[in-house]
């Protein structure tokens, strides 16, 4: 029977085997996902093939990239169909076409700012778009802060400082937004969900969350929900204590939790549990595709286990088939 996550009107059937690549392709680690207007999945990975096109089957479509990108991180696509992809290993934004064709650069390739100086961009982590087009930046492990840019790839601002207080980031990893302008961003080792106005104004926080990692607003309308990805103990002190993920919280535009998907026996490669979700994307059907970094966090989970060739090959990418 297939193994199926989740309860009530949020239950999601795991699709087993789903990426279909050309003999001896890799994705190995998957940093973001995103879905086009035509269902077309795009898998931003760490592989020599750094972005894969798959169609919602897994069928293999095409790939770009190559050579382009150095370490791949976050993946936003617009209405248009254009996609924002963020490098934390060149510290830049790069909006391109469906075909790969660089339409804006944003940051300066291999020039890092400043060790948390609050300057654009040192590992740059994720963006996301604002109603009126302006790009939303998470700056992420080498600052702690949000740069707001036009949509030309102007700075407008910047927020943000290293802290545990309302505002602050101990790592600033993944930004969304919605219809209204409301900016959600992943604040992963305050183990929060810190909520925005499109101007960096503090609103308010969703706590109860375990390193959150992936960030997926779905549904562009007034009350829309959030796929969470959350990641397992970092810890070897804790990294055998149950119920702490890695897993999926599905939570409502208040941020209450209406659904969990996984993690309550910790991760694995079983059908049915999760390595480290660190991408979300849905289509147009609300079926859940997850990326995940499993090979950069195989020696966290399973520091005595040798990591199974799969891992490399195609299991950091899932997909969630709702039900």
């Amino acid at each position: 029977m297939p193994t199926t996550l989740g309860t009530g009107e949020h239950r999601y059937r795991v699709v087993e085997n789903f990426a279909k690549l050309p003999d001896g392709w890799s994705l190995t680690d998957v940093a973001s996902v995103a879905v086009d207007s035509k269902d077309r999945v795009y898998v931003f990975n760490r592989g020599d093939h750094p972005m894969v096109v798959l169609d919602r089957d897994g069928n293999f479509i095409k790939s770009w990239g190559e050579g382009e990108f150095s370490r791949a991180h976050g993946l936003h696509i617009d209405a248009d169909d254009n996609l924002y992809c963020t490098d934390d290993g060149d510290h830049t934004v790069r909006k391109c076409s469906t075909d790969g064709k660089v339409l804006l650069t944003i940051g300066i390739p291999n020039k890092p700012a400043p060790f948390m100086s609050g300057e654009p961009f040192h590992r740059c982590t994720h963006t996301a778009l604002s109603p009126k087009g302006e790009i939303y930046v998470s700056d992420g492990y080498g600052n702690a802060c949000v740069h707001k840019y036009t949509p030309d790839g102007k700075l407008i601002k910047t927020w943000g400082e290293p802290g545990t207080d309302p505002g602050q980031f101990n790592i600033v990893h993944n930004i969304a937004t919605d219809a209204d302008g409301w900016v959600y961003v992943a604040d992963r080792e305050n183990h929060r969900v810190q909520v925005f106005d499109g101007n960096g104004r503090y609103e308010t926080q969703w706590n109860n969350l375990h390193r959150p990692c992936a960030l997926c607003c779905c549904g562009g309308g007034k009350q829309p929900n959030f796929v969470i990805g959350e990641l397992g103990p970092g810890m070897a002190v804790n990294r055998k204590v149950p119920n702490l993920g890695p897993r999926l919280s599905i939570v409502d535009h208040t941020g209450k939790r209406i659904a969990r998907l996984g993690g309550e026996q910790g991760p694995g490669v079983e059908t049915g549990k999760f390595l480290a979700p660190h991408g979300i994307a849905l289509d147009s059907r609300g079926d859940i595709y997850v990326g995940e970094v499993g090979v950069t966090d195989w020696k966290t989970s399973f520091p005595d286990t040798e990591m199974p060739a799969a891992v490399r090959v195609t299991r950091c990418l899932q997909k969630l088939e709702k039900v």
